[in-house]
């Protein structure tokens, strides 16, 4: 940038600027007494040893370098950005994977709940039918086992009432026949 400007462009804008307050003082500009024109004169040998030694080049490098550094540095940050960007994608659409399958798990536990729930619910009714069954088949047998001890007792009782009045109305060799009929008769029937 440095290197553009001329020098001899450079070293008439300093005369000028520096030699204006010295005529303006009345002082003649070419005496070694003018302070300004010994300044201006170290200030032009300055700039010559500057662009000599080629230092407004070495600046521009240098500047040209550091822009070089900057602009790599911001394409390095780019590209890791864009790469950031990339993951975080990544692990968004994997968060995204994991929420739905996790919805999935949930949906399928409450199926599965309500398939247990519904399984139990049909077991506790069979459950249930079947203790109620078992508990008529009781009922029911004590109902018959009461009903045959009804009929036993009554059986017995008439018998018993039955014997005493034949053994009230009848004779004793007629009460020997009755027993030799049914002695006779139950042996028959047992074989």
């Amino acid at each position: 940038m440095f290197a553009l400007i001329s020098p001899r462009i450079l070293g008439a804008a300093a005369l000028s600027f520096i030699a204006a307050p010295a005529f303006a003082a009345g002082k003649t500009f070419w005496s070694l007494a003018n302070t300004d024109l010994i300044v201006a004169a170290g200030f032009i040998v300055f700039i010559g040893i500057l662009v000599y030694f080629k230092v407004p080049k070495l600046l521009g490098d240098a500047l040209d370098a550091r822009a070089e550094g900057i602009q790599k540095d911001l394409d390095e940050a780019r590209a890791l950005r864009e790469e950031a960007q990339s993951v975080l994608a990544g692990f968004e659409r994997k968060q995204k994977e994991a929420a739905e399958q996790a919805e999935q798990i949930v949906e399928a536990a409450k199926s599965e709940a309500m398939r247990a729930a519904e399984q139990a619910k049909e077991d506790l009714q069979v459950t249930i039918a079947r203790r109620l069954q078992a508990a008529e088949d009781q009922i029911q047998s004590a109902e018959d086992a009461a009903v045959k001890e009804v009929r036993d007792r009554a059986a017995t009782v008439a018998v018993r009432a039955a014997g005493q009045v034949i053994a009230a109305q009848m004779a004793a060799k007629d009460a020997n026949q009755l027993i030799d009929d049914a002695i006779a008769m139950v042996g028959a029937k047992l074989h």
